[in-house]
């Protein structure tokens, strides 16, 4: 007769759960210690990098530090990306490519990757696996593949205020007002005033703030605040 706490593997089931506990802390430590403050090495790099601001470990890919400012107090969140130029050791036009204000809060998974100018002011905050660019690929010459092929980058802005929801996606030429709410999952390719609501692909503007009247929808109706998460 076996043991209560033993298996097949010859590790007990106490022994299995204190060795998850173990590196369950061993891994919270560790992103801890690993995650990019301002005090660390790595964050003197940057063009500029704020007090009580933070790159969340683990980060997927990061380079173009020199031409990328970070606002006091803004995090961005594990797994994210981050990068100004073509590829490492790129020296672009522009100084800065990415400027990210105070207080902004980026979610898990997102990516901004610049080649020219991305502006994006204080307090935006957004859902996990937000991608946000200001480059894309050409295809106009049959003789190379799209992936070979950069097209001419178009600046991006976003307002101060603003809301991104879950899977957003930003493209190159999009501006986004102060404190506009984008739905979960929408692609912004133009540009969405200052206090709206805009979904769908592309996002299209649904809610806006009338001074004097409230929320209107687009039929001219008050409307509810909806869900953008």
């Amino acid at each position: 007769m076996q043991p209560p706490d033993a298996t097949h593997g010859g590790i007990g089931r106490r022994a299995r759960a204190a060795l998850a506990t173990l590196l369950q802390s061993g891994w919270d430590e560790l992103g801890r210690r690993a995650t990019i403050g301002p005090d660390q090495r790595r964050a003197k790099a940057f063009g500029f990098f704020g007090d009580g601001a933070a790159i969340c470990f683990p980060v997927a890919a990061l380079y173009g530090e020199p031409y990328i400012r970070i606002g006091a107090g803004t995090v961005i969140g594990p797994y994210a990306t981050l990068s100004a130029g073509v590829m490492p050791g790129h020296v672009p036009d522009n100084d800065p490519v990415i400027s990210i204000g105070a207080r902004c809060v980026i979610g898990k998974g997102s990516g901004i990757v610049g080649h020219s100018s991305i502006q994006i002011g204080d307090d935006v905050w957004t859902g996990h696996h937000v991608y946000v660019t200001d480059a894309n690929h050409g295809y106009e010459d049959t003789t190379l593949p799209p992936g070979l092929q950069f097209a001419a980058p178009k600046p991006v802005a976003i307002g101060s205020g603003a809301w991104l929801g879950h899977g957003t996606v930003v493209l190159p030429g999009a501006t986004i007002g102060a404190n506009a709410v984008i739905g979960a999952g929408s692609i912004v390719t133009g540009d969405i005033p200052d206090f709206c609501v805009a979904v769908g692909n592309p996002a299209r503007v649904v809610r806006r703030y009338i001074e004097g009247e409230g929320w209107l929808t687009k039929s001219g109706n008050r409307s509810r605040p909806i869900n953008s998460d």
